[in-house]
């Protein structure tokens, strides 16, 4: 039952939206610095229902913007405008719970410029590697490793070759 209700609405994953301090800095790096665009951007007042965190009439501002993709590949930015949440603890590794943004683009060396001028924390600098992709061919790439400005890790990659 479960697999042809998949062939018919199969599973994806459209955005993935993040609590940040300031909707406006956060616009302003995955706008500048990563490329995206907005796609929508509005207040939303809290049902107290579906969302594990404030509480019924709490506001918000959404802001969520987009890759290439029409649908998939978006990002959302969430900041709780009333009343404010506390601020959380800054981050320097990785542990159980985070999260790791895989981004693929062009040109990492002028992401990592723009990222350098807006005063992102850089975990590492553009370094070649290849990694086994899932058909076991190896592929290049070139990757950035890097924090928002709310400490959600993104690692930026630039691929050198096509997959075969």
């Amino acid at each position: 039952m479960l697999a042809e209700v998949d062939a018919i609405f199969p599973p994806l994953v459209k955005r993935t939206t993040l609590i940040v301090r300031s909707i406006e800095r956060s616009v302003a790096f995955y706008r500048d610095v990563l490329g995206l665009s907005v796609w929508y951007d509005d207040e939303v007042v809290l049902s107290g229902v579906g969302l594990a965190a404030g509480a019924k009439g709490d506001r918000t501002h959404l802001v969520i913007l987009k890759a290439e993709d029409p649908v998939i590949g978006m990002i959302g930015l969430l900041e709780f405008t009333r009343p404010r949440l506390p601020e959380p603890a800054a981050r320097s590794r990785l542990g159980i719970g985070d999260i790791v943004f895989v981004m693929q683009g062009r040109d990492v060396e002028a992401v990592h410029r723009r990222a350098l001028a807006f005063g992102a924390r850089i975990h590492a600098a553009p370094h070649r590697f290849e990694v086994r992709g899932a058909a076991g061919h190896m592929i290049a790439m070139t990757s950035l490793s890097l924090w928002d400005p709310d400490d959600f890790f993104i690692e930026y990659n630039e691929r050198h070759q096509p997959a075969p």
